[in-house]
């Protein structure tokens, strides 16, 4: 983990300034306690820095002769765009087909909600997952699909409501083989009846 840089009293001087700086009065009653509650807002919203995903990861991963398809889907998260800091939010939908090695299935969740608690990009993000559980899993292939609704694009720019960014990583069987591909992709489609 790495040391924290993270400065409190700090970061509640700089918003209490922009506060300032767009025509507001830091000391108005519903403003004052504002700087405190942004800065704790935001030591969880990138509490994602302080985090290892090795260490996420650890004590999880285990020996298993299983050889199929491993999907978790529907995976909530919430993230903050790096170009506008404003939020991003969707579902990952994650897969990985294993050689020997699975990991704790809830570990899924919380390797997406590590890259998510860090300014991002959907794109990267979507890498960062993949190639964290290649790495660690050496599986025969891993998928990751990312749909999520930006802010950036909802409330300013062009003001779209209902688009929705869809990014993908396809690693190993995922990329080389198209039937394992398309099965994944049925699959994260499909609903429990």
């Amino acid at each position: 983990m790495k040391k924290s840089l993270r400065n409190p009293a700090k970061l509640e001087k700089i918003v209490e300034e922009m506060l300032g700086l767009i025509g507001e009065d830091p000391r108005r009653e519903g403003l004052r306690q504002t700087p405190k509650r942004v800065s704790k807002a935001w030591e969880y919203l990138t509490s994602g820095y302080e985090k290892d995903v090795k260490k996420v990861l650890n004590g999880a991963v285990f020996t298993e002769k299983y050889d199929e398809m491993v999907i978790v889907k529907d995976i909530d998260f919430f993230s903050m765009c790096e170009h506008h800091l404003l939020p991003f939010y969707g579902k990952a939908h994650i897969a990985y087909i294993p050689t020997g090695k699975i990991v704790g299935l809830s570990k899924i969740p919380r390797l997406v909600e590590v890259f998510s608690r860090r300014l991002q990009v959907q794109e990267r993000m979507t890498q960062q997952i993949a190639d964290t559980l290649f790495k660690t899993l050496d599986p025969d292939g891993v998928a990751v699909v990312i749909e999520a609704r930006h802010l950036c694009m909802m409330m300013r720019g062009v003001e779209k409501q209902n688009s929705v960014a869809t990014t993908s990583a396809m690693l190993g069987s995922f990329r080389d083989d198209e039937r394992t591909r398309n099965e994944f992709l049925k699959l994260i489609n499909s609903k429990l009846t």
